[in-house]
């Protein structure tokens, strides 16, 4: 499900972990996918920063998955949808 939800808002998205961290202290974000096989260091500041703003954060399991859902080659630990 949450795989065809990027795929449906592609031309809202904000790709990559330094850009959606941005765009989440910039509250221009209304929800965050985060690839379960990335750094979870990396993990863990989205979803702690996705917290603290009160942005819904989703899990996929792939980071390749979500990078070719997000309509690039390369993986993506973490998409945000822009609001």
């Amino acid at each position: 499900m949450s795989y065809e939800k990027v795929q449906q808002v592609q031309s809202r998205l904000i790709i990559g972990t330094k850009q959606t961290l941005k765009a989440l202290k910039n509250a221009a974000v209304s929800e965050v996918f985060i690839a379960e096989d990335a750094d979870q260091q990396i993990i863990q500041k989205v979803e702690r920063l996705a917290r603290e703003v009160n942005v819904p954060c989703q899990r996929v399991d792939s980071m390749k998955r979500l990078g070719r859902a997000s309509g690039i080659d390369v993986g993506a630990s973490a998409v945000a949808v822009k609001e």
